[in-house]
């Protein structure tokens, strides 16, 4: 079909065409020489390289077209042609500008070197070429980011001003607008289930009094696929096996001010657990493995408990050296029944065992003082659990900021890995004069040259100075952590203790002791230890014979002023905490026991319970809860009273903060603390760390404490605890521990000192 509209088409093509060809065709000849025009901005020199014909060359059409894409294809030219003058191949170029310079406006929820970041991310940036459509992707690029913080009603204007020499200077101004907050999350066809409780499994939420911190009442696409994924396992760890998120919409309103949320779900039956059985290479015995699985028939099923088990199993093969086990556990539905069974495929995979233990980043530290802390040794099976062991041993010795261990496979093999273990060292020594700060001492001036690990062989050794109004320490301690090679401990000390308790709330009195002993630990376990010390000790009292209370008097009657102490110390520890300064899980069980023996003047017995445990939720990796609980018991045997000078305290930081310092418990007649030969103790903490800050040694927490001291004619009764509670800070700042804690007595009685605010700050040796 010819009509007269398609024969007009076919002129006008054939019009431009014709038209074009001149401006294309070039009558081939030698190049004689090459002249550059219109460059501004760029060199010559530029189109030289770029250009495919040199002189000397023969052009002809085609290489013209070459050297007319190559030229474009640079991205400096916005127009590229390639004429003859002669024997002169004559190159003109039109440029595209550069940008001079970049400007962001109104910017305030980023900062403007954040902006400039993502820019350059889109291919804008000082000295680069400008493009109109780069321009247009940088736009939505900073739109993006508005978005992803919540300012979806963000505007972003921008400003292209022509400048000399073919630049120009770009200006965005941002209009950032109000952010956009959640206003409801609907969630429909749950019935087993609550729509509040479900609420709770979910990261997003509606504005409340926290989420100007979290900001979880800000939409973010990545964090409803998340909660999605949440509410998923929530009904599958609950049997609902044929659970199903239907559908989810997101809508915003005009005014881009609020955000509506609706997920529509089904629930389906409960289904419960069936057979379980075992298949493929069982290297373990089924009976071990079925103690591993974390369920039994007849349980409602829960996916995490089967992820759980999968873990547990894989992890049990992994300690005999089958460190790349396959487990894949094979459901069996029977959806008339309603049940799910379960087979276990195991695949061990080839047995591995590690070729070489390599250290690197210790400087200071020598290697066999790491060494000796690790479990897995060179040419042992593979054992994951042993790893795991030496990499928290080596972080409990505090020589390292960080401790990583790798296990790269050994080229060329299949049942081979190296372990590397790489450590940062930190400084273990410190030559310190301060002046420090607590509620209980007062001012502190305090000196102490100490070396936990000197010359790298990780014994320690410790000169300590601290001047106190209540405490005055002189000591020099020595300690071997490894005096035999199966890791018994030794340790000698000398110290010179003064205690003035006249600044405190308790009745006054004056102690000087000087004395020397010897400690020693034995290990049991790899988290059981056992130490034994001998202490000789000779300690003078000074009382005020008209203030002192009768009891101090008694003493002294007794057994005059000057005393000889005799003692044997004992202590009984379970520590499976991941580390001593800042423990985030684990448990600390700790039995102590202080006697005084002849031939010493003092017979007495000082007992003491300590449990603690840390947890931390794997959801919530950067919050930890602490519980802690400590029993005392002291008396005197063989006819003698107990020394007064050896009662428990309570009161302050380290027991009971909001009270004063050693001011709980029994007192004289003048309204001074005597101390008692009971003590209670209990802490609940919820540690986090400091928002903004990634730095470890500065952490907060939320605390209860509670507890109270009783003397010996006194009946221990729950209604003598007191309790407070409140908000704490600590730091291991460089010149030593600082703690505050604001809180408020929750149960007291009349006559208690409060003290709401209390802080330490320097080391109190």
């Amino acid at each position: 079909m010819n009509t007269p509209r398609i024969r007009r088409l076919r002129l006008a093509v054939a019009c431009a065409l014709a038209a074009a060809l001149p401006a294309l065709a070039i009558q081939p000849f030698v190049v004689k020489d090459i002249r550059v025009e219109g460059v501004q901005r760029t060199e010559a020199g530029t189109v030289f390289t770029y250009l495919p014909v040199k002189v000397g060359e023969r052009i002809d059409d085609d290489k013209a077209a070459q050297a007319v894409k190559a030229l474009y294809a640079t991205g400096f030219y916005a127009d590229v042609r390639i004429e003859a003058d002669g024997d002169v191949l004559v190159v003109s170029v039109q440029e595209r500008p550069a940008i001079a310079s970049i400007d962001v406006e109104g910017a305030k929820e980023f900062t403007k070197d954040n902006l400039k970041d993502g820019l350059k991310q889109a291919g804008i940036a000082e000295a680069k070429i400008y493009d109109k459509s780069l321009l247009d992707r940088a736009e939505k690029e900073l739109k993006r980011q508005y978005t992803s913080r919540g300012f979806y009603s963000s505007k972003v204007r921008t400003t292209v001003t022509p400048l000399e020499r073919n630049r120009v200077a770009l200006r965005f101004d941002i209009e950032e607008g109000e952010i956009t907050r959640i206003a409801d999350i609907n969630i429909i066809g749950a019935k087993d289930f609550s729509e509040r409780q479900l609420l709770r499994e979910m990261q997003l939420t509606t504005p409340g009094w926290l989420t100007w911190i979290t900001k979880d009442d800000q939409y973010s696409k990545q964090k409803l696929t998340g909660d999605l994924e949440s509410l998923r396992s929530f009904y599958l760890n609950r049997g609902y096996l044929e659970s199903n998120i239907e559908s989810t919409q997101v809508s915003i309103t005009p005014d881009r001010e609020k955000i509506y949320i609706t997920i529509a779900l089904t629930e389906g039956p409960v289904y419960r657990l069936g057979e379980i059985k075992f298949s493929g290479d069982l290297i373990v015995p089924e009976r071990e493995l079925r103690e591993l699985v974390a369920m039994n028939p007849g349980d409602t099923f829960s996916r995490e408990r089967v992820i759980d088990s999968v873990k547990r199993i894989t992890d049990r093969l992994s300690n005999d050296g089958y460190s790349f086990a396959n487990v894949n556990p094979v459901p069996d539905v029977d959806r008339e029944k309603r049940v799910a069974g379960f087979t276990f495929f195991v695949d061990p995979g080839r047995r591995v065992y590690v070729r070489r233990v390599n250290i690197v980043g210790n400087a200071r530290t020598q290697d066999a003082v790491i060494r000796r802390e690790l479990r897995q040794l060179e040419g042992s099976w593979y054992s994951l659990e042993k790893i795991a062991r030496s990499k928290e041993r080596l972080q409990r010795l505090g020589y390292f900021a960080e401790v990583n261990v790798e296990t790269p496979p050994v080229a060329g093999t299949t049942d081979q890995v190296d372990v590397v273990v790489s450590v940062t060292e930190k400084n273990t020594g410190s030559l310190n004069f301060g002046v420090g700060y607590s509620q209980a001492d007062k001012l502190t001036v305090s000196a102490s040259v100490s070396q936990a690990n000197i010359f790298g062989s990780g014994n320690q050794l410790a000169f300590q100075v601290n001047s106190g109004s209540v405490n005055q320490v002189y000591a020099i301690t020595y300690v071997n952590p490894y005096w035999t090679v199966d890791g018994i401990a030794a340790g000698i000390d000398v110290f010179r203790r003064n205690v003035d308790t006249s600044s405190l709330s308790v009745s006054a009195y004056q102690t000087k002791s000087t004395g020397a002993g010897v400690n020693f630990g034995i290990p049991l376990t790899e988290y059981d230890t056992v130490r034994l010390g001998f202490t000789a000790e000779n300690t003078k009292l000074t009382l005020d014979p008209v203030l002192a209370p009768p009891r101090y008097l008694d003493f002294v009657n007794l057994f005059g002023e000057e005393t000889t102490t005799f003692r044997t110390n004992f202590a009984y520890a379970r520590d499976s905490r991941d580390s001593l300064t800042y423990p985030t899980r684990g448990w600390l069980t700790e039995v102590t026991l202080e006697v005084g023996m002849p031939p010493g003047d003092l017979k007495y017995y000082r007992a003491s319970l300590q449990q603690q445990y840390l947890w931390t939720p794997a959801r919530i990796g950067w919050l930890t809860f602490l519980m802690n609980a400590e029993f005392g018991y002291a008396d005197g045997y063989g006819g003698k009273p107990l020394p007064f000078f050896k009662n428990f305290y309570a009161g302050g930081v380290g027991s009971v903060r909001g009270f004063e310092a050693a001011s709980l418990g029994p007192r004289d007649l003048n309204g001074d603390v005597l101390g008692g030969n009971r003590r209670v103790i209990g802490n609940l903490e919820m540690l986090f760390p400091m928002p903004g800050m990634k730095d470890k040694s500065v952490r907060l927490s939320a605390f209860v404490d509670a507890g109270n001291v009783w003397g010996a004619e006194e009946k221990v009764a729950g209604s003598d605890i007191r309790a407070a509670a409140g908000i704490a800070m600590s730091w291991d700042s460089p010149v030593g521990p600082l703690k505050f804690s604001l809180s408020q007595a929750i149960k007291s009685q009349e006559g208690d000192k409060i003290e709401r605010f209390q802080f330490q700050l320097g080391r109190i040796f």
